[in-house]
């Protein structure tokens, strides 16, 4: 199924009339943010009895949330033998299962019956820019032994059949991982939550908050709100009373950008129906809406305007596969994400109460969805597994300091994939002519009829006749002398 991401309905457009929370209002839960952390979490509390209000300062899934390209599969940010490392192997398999169960509450949500219009298809591609096809089956092993993830490694063969580029070389197919219309989702999420017994009042900002005592309080401009718990799932904008929370996260613009229609010559050059996204976290697309392509790759630390990045998005796609020639891109768009220092969300308790959902630049949809599922677990339920992300703490970013830094890391692994990329395929093109160039020699060999003969089928094999010993070697003495005699008179006569 198609998705659409240029026309959206009233709803997502903002023309839906907007609740504002004008009154005094007591709730059991407070969630403050109205992405698709705080959504999940409502949505998941609601459905298990407590009463829930949602807080946001614009509207929903007005940042990065609803600009994403919606791309589900389990895993984090942090590479997962990084995890093994950090926390062991079997805090690390539990993670993973929770990751695992965060994609399939998106699944679980994301009908067309629950969201119509959410054109969910199957199979993400993650392709590499080296050739690394020894690292490639070690990690399939660990995926589908220790983690039980379906994954299939690819050949560069079948890679380069479906993806018309040398530019990759093995990948890894996940056949359970899919994509949904990422706007609608959003959107669709909101519906449920409210359908749930949610309500969420938007241009209603966070003036203070006390989260002392039992019942929690928080400001707001217009009217009071009394909690037992708040969770804290915004971003870096949770203002001036979270700021500390905020520091803890260094803010990253990602952009994207959707081409104009492309024809058929798009399913020539890029057959894979899915997601495909490269293993250094560079490039990720996908087409949509039957033959456009949609492409993420920008990436600063800085704001600027989306559209300021149209010709990055044209450069990257005409660079990666030139045969699609220069193209238009008609759409950008693009948000903010707070990206942790450690490479992990920020979930669980800060103290009794106050809980924290964040920190999800580059951790992928399921992580957002299972800090829904396991934070309004542990308030409803006292489940206990979000302390499983304790050794993740909250670290300071760095500040500007922190920006200039990550800016010129970002830099430098794009440099860094760059170079090896182009390392590799020069590699790749000194095999072949070595390959090229001894096939040339064996056909000249084989003309001139200097290269090795083969016995025909059937013939035995001829035996070299007996050499005579040498004279030195096989014969007496009286015997060469009297040869050498005759040899004399034989000369004589």
């Amino acid at each position: 199924m198609s998705e659409t991401f240029t026309s959206v309905s009233q709803e997502e457009a903002g023309f839906r009339e907007r609740e504002r929370l004008s009154f005094d209002l007591d709730a059991d839960i407070c969630v403050i943010g109205a992405g698709l952390a705080g959504l999940s979490i409502a949505l998941e509390a609601a459905r298990l009895g407590a009463s829930v209000a949602v807080l946001e300062g614009r509207h929903v899934g007005w940042n990065a949330s609803g600009n994403q390209l919606g791309t589900v599969m389990p895993g984090f940010a942090l590479p997962l033998a990084d995890l093994i490392e950090r926390i062991g192997f079997e805090d690390a398999s539990e993670l993973w299962t929770l990751s695992r169960e965060g994609a399939e509450f998106v699944r679980a949500n994301a009908t067309e019956e629950n969201m119509p219009g959410i054109g969910l298809t199957d199979g993400v591609l993650e392709v590499s820019n080296v050739d690394a096809g020894d690292r490639l089956i070690s990690r399939l092993q660990m995926l589908n032994e220790d983690f039980d993830t379906e994954a299939e490694g690819w050949q560069v063969d079948r890679v380069r059949e479906v993806l018309k580029t040398d530019r990759y070389f093995h990948g890894v197919y996940y056949p359970k991982a899919f994509q949904v219309d990422g706007r609608k989702y959003v959107h669709g999420l909101a519906a449920l939550a409210r359908r749930a017994g949610a309500r969420i009042f938007e241009d209603t900002p966070v003036v203070s908050i006390d989260h002392s005592g039992i019942r929690k309080r928080i400001v707001t401009p217009s009217a009071r709100l009394r909690a037992s718990h708040i969770v804290l799932a915004g971003n870096i904008h949770l203002g001036a009373p979270l700021r500390r929370l905020s520091e803890t996260l260094l803010p990253v613009w990602r952009y994207a950008g959707i081409t104009a229609s492309l024809g058929e010559r798009v399913h020539e050059i890029i057959g894979f129906k899915g997601s495909v996204m490269d293993s250094d976290g560079v490039d990720h697309f996908r087409i949509v809406d039957g033959d456009r392509l949609m492409w993420e790759s920008p990436e600063t630390t800085w704001a600027a305007r989306p559209q300021r990045f149209a010709g990055a998005v044209k450069r990257r796609i005409r660079s990666i596969f030139p045969r699609l020639g220069n193209v238009e891109v008609t759409d950008m768009f693009g948000g903010v994400t707070g990206q942790t220092v450690h490479g992990m969300p920020q979930i669980g308790q800060l103290r009794k109460g106050l809980w924290v959902a964040s920190g999800f630049g580059r951790q992928g949809m399921n992580t957002s969805a299972l800090a829904g599922q396991l934070i309004a677990r542990s308030m409803l339920w006292g489940d206990e597994r979000w302390k499983l992300f304790s050794p993740f703490e909250l670290v300071w970013a760095g500040g500007a300091t922190g920006r200039v830094a990550g800016q010129l890391v970002g830099l430098w692994g794009r440099a860094s994939s760059a170079a090896s990329g182009s390392l590799a395929r020069y590699r790749e093109r000194v095999r072949v002519k070595d390959r090229e160039r001894e096939a040339r020699l064996a056909e000249a060999n084989r003309a001139a009829g200097t290269g090795p003969r083969r016995q025909p089928p059937g013939e035995r094999p001829r035996m070299a006749p007996p050499q005579p010993p040498a004279p030195e070697q096989a014969q007496p003495a009286s015997q060469k002398t009297s040869q050498e005699t005759s040899h004399v008179q034989g000369v004589s006569q």
